[in-house]
């Protein structure tokens, strides 16, 4: 759980850490808005993916489901500067579908911790699979990240990109080729 007396603990100690004066008209209430923005930014720490996927719905046809691009923004458990991106995930049912939105669901709630891209694709693909156990499940992620814009090579517009591929999608070409097609790549 989140401790926000801490969170403004912790703010304050490193503004004086950096030479900053925490009691500066300016940062006076920093510490309380870092403290509040922590429950948004990392509020997936206390969620699970069961939960968005948990509404089921029964469908006769199999037939691969897509949604793409969804906007999502982490923090680099590495740095704690942002990345964000895109999301793309397809699954093939095995006799049930979930809502679409709570597809992105699950990604919010796996982007709102401190995260590695490729352990968030993994997440969210495992998530899938473990939710609905269809044929199989491919999570794509395009992402920038600040610690390559902000810091260090100081590259901007770079993406990274990884991948998940579970049951079918994993041996699969044919599957893979369409999942990139379907997405214009």
């Amino acid at each position: 759980m989140i401790d926000k007396e801490k969170v403004e603990q912790a703010v304050r100690l490193f503004l004086e850490a950096i030479g900053e004066d925490p009691n500066r008209p300016g940062l006076v209430e920093t510490p309380d808005r870092i403290g509040r923005m922590c429950f948004e930014l990392f509020g997936g720490l206390e969620q699970t993916a069961a939960e968005p996927l948990k509404k089921r719905f029964a469908v006769d046809a199999n037939n691969l489901v897509m949604e793409k691009d969804i906007t999502f923004y982490s923090v680099c458990e590495h740095h704690f500067l942002p990345f964000y991106g895109k999301v793309h995930i397809a699954y093939l049912p095995n006799g049930e579908v979930v809502g679409l939105s709570k597809l992105a669901r699950t990604v919010e709630v796996f982007a709102r911790r401190p995260q590695l891209q490729e352990q968030l694709t993994h997440q969210i693909a495992s998530a899938i699979m473990d939710a609905l156990h269809p044929q199989g499940v491919m999570v794509m992620i395009e992402a920038e990240h600040m610690c390559m814009t902000m810091r260090g090579i100081k590259k901007p517009g770079t993406q990274t990109v990884t991948t998940a591929m579970l049951g079918c999608f994993k041996t699969d070409i044919a599957m893979q080729n369409q999942f990139f097609q379907l997405l214009g790549k």
